[in-house]
């Protein structure tokens, strides 16, 4: 096993090195040619031109050969870093428990696919579980975070019974998270001040769940309350909310606020902050709110694609914040009851013995 590594990893390097093969061995020819030649050695102009002219070459090729293997090696390391940020982040499923879903998210980092902002949606004996949160802060930065919140939120909300259960877990997870980043960054480990101390970072998060009815239990804790959109747009009441996960201990008693029921056809469209931040070049927010009361009946997946369109327009491409938008649609179909067919009649009960 160890020397089929050592070869997978002389390999690797030969292949790096191939791009410079040729302009190493031209670089060759041309300083042999340079102390042997007769010709190269002439004091004449010709000669001065001539040798310039094989030296730029071997110059131009040294450098396209270096470019051209940093090029190859950015492209995969990007490769890797996309797969690496979509499992952290995957899309939720189109179809979940009779709800159509869709997500998007925009990274104030360029170059980066996730952010500080995390969602996910599970199907649970309990109802579909959903969560979309905000870490303080932006970009890769706050990814440790998001790693610890949603791996909680993925065995949770199938574990706990009750959607307080599921918050407390969340709660524990990002205490933990925070004191080994409080221990790694500590000035005698690591030599100087963190950038973010852990003390100023905290996550606004809003905790749903669907259920078969149609009935929403919601916890939030300091988010954005979500929009509904049926025969008009308006936000989903969410209830008092709790402080931030991480800025202040959560109360004893968590109680779930009990929201309207989603209808069927009717969407929520869940965001973080990042939406109804995002500014133009004269200061101007992006009006949400406008933007999901045109008149549509766009699947989920159109309409977040739209969304995002629309804040890049606005925004003209530079995003201050994170950007998270999660769609979800009742599309469960109530199937009524039906009649007896015609000339059919129930049989009658057979008497009793003691009759």
């Amino acid at each position: 096993m160890i020397r089929t590594r050592s070869l997978a990893v002389d390999g690797s390097r030969f292949r790096r090195l191939a791009p410079l093969a040729f302009p190493t061995a031209w670089g060759a020819v041309a300083v042999a040619w340079k102390f042997g030649c007769p010709l190269a050695r002439q004091p004449g102009l010709p000669a001065r031109i001539a040798t310039s002219l094989v030296f730029l070459t071997v110059g131009a090729g040294l450098v396209l050969g270096i470019s051209r293997g940093l090029v190859r090696e950015l492209a995969r390391v990007r490769a890797v870093a996309d797969a690496a940020q979509r499992v952290l982040l995957r899309p939720p499923p189109a179809r979940l428990d009779g709800l159509t879903l869709a997500a998007g998210q925009l990274s104030a980092t360029r170059g980066a696919v996730v952010g500080g902002d995390l969602y996910e949606a599970v199907a649970t004996p309990y109802g579909v579980r959903i969560v979309i949160g905000d870490v303080r802060g932006h970009g890769l930065g706050a990814l440790g975070a998001v790693v610890a919140l949603l791996g909680s939120f993925r065995e949770a909300a199938h574990d706990e019974p009750e959607l307080a259960g599921v918050l407390r877990r969340l709660e524990r997870a990002l205490r933990r998270h925070l004191r080994e980043r409080a221990r790694e960054e500590h000035p005698s480990r690591a030599g100087s001040e963190p950038e973010h101390p852990v003390a100023e970072e905290f996550v606004t998060l809003l905790l749903l769940e669907v259920r078969a009815d149609g009935r929403l239990a919601v916890l939030n804790c300091g988010h954005p309350a979500p929009y509904r959109l049926g025969r008009r747009v308006d936000r989903l009441p969410v209830g008092e909310p709790l402080p931030p996960l991480g800025a202040f201990p959560l109360p004893d008693a968590l109680v779930p606020y009990s929201a309207p029921r989603l209808l069927p056809g009717e969407t929520l469209v869940l965001h973080t902050d990042g939406a109804e931040e995002a500014r133009d070049r004269r200061g101007r927010f992006f009006s949400l709110d406008e933007e999901l009361g045109r008149p549509s009946r766009e699947a989920p997946a159109a309409l977040v694609r739209r969304v995002q369109a629309a804040l890049l327009r606005h925004t003209g491409g530079r995003l201050t914040d994170d950007v998270a938008l999660l769609a979800v649609r009742n599309d469960r179909v109530r199937v009524p009851a039906q009649p007896a067919e015609p000339g059919l009649r129930r049989p009658r009960p057979a008497p009793s013995p003691h009759c």
